[in-house]
C-alpha cells in the first residue's frame, strides 16, 4: 500500500516570514504555531508536574545530607516506585479516555479549486466554510459525514499563498471506495492526476490506486465494501517505528492494529488507531529502512483528537516522551480547552476537549 519515494531532499527556502493560519475551527495555526511564548498561563497547570519530579527534589536533599548509604538507596527506590506508579496511573487513564480522531488539517493554494476536486472527484461533501479576513485565512471542512461522528478534512487557505512544500515525511490520505476503477476514470475526466493505476497491492489482493489533488497531496483509493468511515487513513513516515508505536500506544492510547514488514521493498508499516481498520480512521506509520529523518515541509499541519481531559492528556504526553507545544487550557474568547504536542518525530497533534468540541458544532 505504501510506495517508496526518494528520500533525498535539499533544504527548502523558509517561509517563516509569512503568516500561515491553519487549524481547527477553534484557533489559527501558523508555521510557528503553539510556540511557548504564545502559551497561556493557568494556575491549575501546576498539577501537571509529575510526582516523580517533586519527589526528586526531596531525594536530592537527602543525598546532600548525612551520606547514609541506606537512606540514599531508600530515597532512590522510593523515587523509582513513584515514577512507576505515576506511569501506571497515566496508562490506565489514557486507556479509559474517550478518544476519537476528529480531523486532519493542511494548507492549500486555491480553496475553490480544491473543494471542486474533492466534491466532484472524491465524492466528499462540503460541511462548512468560513472566512476570517482579519486573520487573512479561510477554512473549509469536507468529508463523508457529520463532524460529530466522522473523521473529516480541514483545509486552510492563507491569503496570497498559492503554493506549499509537502516535503518527504507526509505520505498520503486513504479513502475506501466501492469501485476504485470508477473513481480513477472520474479523476481523469476531471483533469486529475493518476500516479498508480488500479490493481492489486503488491503481495496482496486488495485493489488500490493512487491519485493526486491539485496541490500534490496523494490519496490512496482502497477498494472495500461499505464502511462507516470512508476517509480511513493518514500515512506519515517515521524514523524509528518501535519508538513511535510505543509512544502512540502509551501517550495517545492507540492500539497497534497490525504491523507488516516488507523486506523486498525495504519498508515496514504499522496501523495505529482507536478501533478496527474497516470501521475507523487509522494512522499508518511507515519506516523506510535506514531513513531516520524527513523533511516535513510546511503544507501538512496536524491531526486533531478528542479527549475528556486535556490536562491529564498533557501529563501523559510529557510522561511518555512527547513535547507539549501548547500548554493545556481554554482558548481566549471561546473557552474551548485544548493542548498541542509533538511526537518523537516532530509530527503535531492537537487534543480538543470532547464536550467543548460538540458545543462548537452546535
Amino acid at each position: 500500500m505504501v510506495r517508496i519515494i526518494s528520500m533525498t531532499s535539499s533544504i527548502r527556502p523558509s517561509l517563516s516570514s509569512l503568516r500561515f493560519s491553519s487549524s481547527t475551527s477553534r484557533f489559527p495555526v501558523h508555521l510557528s504555531s503553539f510556540s511557548p511564548s504564545c502559551s497561556l498561563s493557568y494556575s491549575h497547570l501546576a498539577t501537571a508536574v509529575p510526582q516523580s519530579q517533586l519527589f526528586g527534589l526531596k531525594a536530592s536533599k537527602l543525598l546532600k545530607g548525612d551520606g547514609n548509604g541506606m537512606r540514599v538507596a531508600s530515597a532512590r527506590n522510593a523515587a523509582q516506585a513513584s515514577t512507576s506508579s505515576t506511569q501506571e496511573n497515566s496508562l490506565e487513564w489514557v486507556k479509559k479516555d474517550k478518544r476519537r480522531m476528529l480531523h486532519v488539517v493542511y494548507r492549500v493554494g486555491d480553496m475553490d479549486r480544491t473543494i471542486k476536486f474533492y466534491t466532484e472527484c472524491l465524492g466528499m461533501k462540503l460541511l462548512r466554510k468560513r472566512d476570517i479576513p482579519e486573520e487573512r485565512y479561510t477554512n473549509a471542512f469536507l468529508g463523508y459525514g457529520p463532524e460529530d461522528s466522522h473523521f473529516v478534512i480541514e483545509l486552510t487557505y492563507n491569503y496570497g499563498v498559492d503554493k506549499y512544500d509537502i516535503g518527504t515525511g507526509f505520505g498520503h490520505f486513504g479513502i475506501a471506495v466501492d469501485d476504485v476503477a470508477k473513481i480513477v476514470e472520474l479523476v481523469k475526466a476531471k483533469g486529475g492526476k493518476v500516479t498508480r493505476e488500479p490493481g492489486p497491492v503488491k503481495g496482496g489482493s486488495t485493489v488500490i490506486a493512487f491519485v493526486e489533488d491539485p496541490d500534490g497531496y496523494k490519496f490512496e483509493l482502497l477498494e472495500r465494501g461499505p464502511t462507516p468511515e470512508p476517509l480511513c487513513q493518514v500515512m506519515l513516515r517515521v524514523g524509528d517505528l518501535d519508538r513511535s508505536i510505543n509512544f502512540y500506544e502509551k501517550a495517545f492510547g492507540m492500539e497497534l492494529l497490525r504491523k507488516r514488514d516488507n523486506p523486498e521493498y525495504k519498508y515496514t508499516i504499522a496501523m495505529m488507531g482507536y478501533g478496527p481498520e474497516d470501521k475507523n480512521v487509522v494512522l499508518e506509520l511507515t519506516y523506510n529502512y535506514g531513513v531516520t529523518d524527513y523533511d516535513k515541509g510546511n503544507a501538512y499541519a496536524q491531526i486533531a483528537i478528542g479527549t475528556d481531559d486535556v490536562y491529564k492528556t498533557a501529563e501523559a504526553i510529557k510522561l511518555f516522551g512527547g513535547k507539549i507545544t501548547r500548554e493545556p487550557g481554554p482558548l481566549p474568547g471561546i473557552n474551548t480547552k485544548i493542548t498541542a504536542c509533538l511526537d518523537p518525530d516532530g509530527w503535531k497533534t492537537v487534543f480538543v476537549d470532547n464536550v467543548d468540541f460538540l458545543k462548537e458544532l452546535e
